[in-house]
């Protein structure tokens, strides 16, 4: 009995250590993985090309198919513009909505370049610009000193996810026109002759329903205060708003037709902002520098409210910061820095106490 048992025990202890039992146990196992491995090869391996992506993964590129997502469309080919309008090289921009829910973005830059591509001499630069990811003239500080947006990516993402779109360029005294769909050519760059007085670049388009919604559409209110807001944020340039007047039936404080243009900038941003409230200090401490040689520079507005919470709003290159950065927390150190230096000045002596929250609150 006591063999019996013992060999049992045996029995069991080849099965767990290798005996003849696990032999056909790995057999079966890998007769399973092979299985598995036949259903996936290298044909299961997919490549996608030119836009292909952000269709299939569009919140990847502007955080989801939500109005929010919607409405990033629209600030991707303004601030296109806006860059223009930071490189000295326009003056307006000019925003439509249309009652088709095209929305047009037109500047008086440089227009975006028509030649071919010397990478790909069978298309113009234009087109390479709308139909390829990570294309532009914002990687090298060359072109643009600054710029906002995603770097080669903006414009692109916005024809990817457009039913469609159409890019006029007049450069040189001579109009060109290309039209896309769902962030296909359809057709080759059109030369559409002469034209005089006219120079920039306009583009109208309408977001995908395939993507956002049928009921998808732009809001007039939200675009309103997108365009205003880039107009504080840089007072050399003048942005012209137009809305289709069907579409504002029932919406307030939104006019159809409106000219925004704030030579003060940020201070002129924040004296709208605190109208109505008890300050302070008799001004705003406001100003600006730049850097040495042009490249880079820091615009600033300071307002402490007397009977109001405090709040602070950053931005980068036109591009709001919510979540902050360098450039906030430099402010905040640079300000309670001083006013501690000032209160010891001035014999204070509990100014040694003022903290970056006692600043900015």
């Amino acid at each position: 009995m006591s063999k019996s048992l013992k060999s049992s025990a045996k029995a069991k202890e080849n099965d767990l250590f290798g005996g003849a039992e696990p032999k056909k146990a790995s057999l079966k196992v890998a007769a399973r993985a092979g299985g598995a491995e036949a259903g996936y090869t290298a044909a299961d391996i997919e490549v996608l090309e030119g836009l292909e992506p952000v269709r299939r993964r569009p919140g990847m590129y502007i955080g989801g198919t939500d109005e929010k997502a919607l409405h990033h469309l629209f600030a991707e080919v303004i601030d296109n513009s806006m860059d223009e309008a930071l490189a000295g090289h326009a003056t307006f921009i000019e925003v439509e909505l249309s009652a088709d829910g095209f929305l047009s973005v037109t500047d008086n830059g440089r227009g975006i370049p028509i030649d071919p591509h010397p990478k790909f001499p069978k298309k113009s630069a234009l087109e390479v610009i709308m139909c390829t990811l990570h294309s532009g003239g914002k990687f090298d500080s060359k072109v643009y000193e600054t710029s906002g947006g995603l770097h080669g990516v903006g414009v692109s993402v916005v024809n990817a996810l457009s039913s469609r779109l159409e890019v006029e360029v007049a450069r040189s005294q001579k109009l060109y026109r290309m039209s896309f769909e769902r962030g296909h050519p359809k057709g080759k760059l059109e030369d559409l002759g002469k034209i005089n007085n006219r120079r920039g670049t306009r583009i109208r388009f309408k977001p995908d329903a395939e993507i956002f919604g049928a009921k998808a559409a732009f809001k007039p209110q939200r675009l309103f205060k997108m365009t205003r807001s880039k107009a504080y944020l840089f007072g050399g340039v003048e942005i012209r708003w137009k809305c289709a007047a069907e579409l504002l039936k029932g919406v307030e404080d939104v006019p159809a037709e409106d000219s925004f243009h704030f030579p003060g900038g940020l201070k002129d941003y924040l004296l709208s902002t605190i109208e109505g409230q008890t300050l302070v200090t008799k001004d705003v401490f406001s100003g600006n520098v730049k850097r040495e040689g042009g490249h880079g520079s820091l615009e600033w507005a300071i307002a402490w409210v007397a009977q109001e919470d405090g709040f602070s709003n950053s931005y980068c290159n036109t591009i709001p910061t919510p979540e902050g950065g360098t450039h906030e927390n430099g402010l905040r150190s640079a300000l309670s820095k001083s006013l501690r230096e000032f209160g010891e000045r001035v014999g204070n002596k509990k100014s040694s106490q003022i903290t970056a929250e006692d600043v900015m609150s």
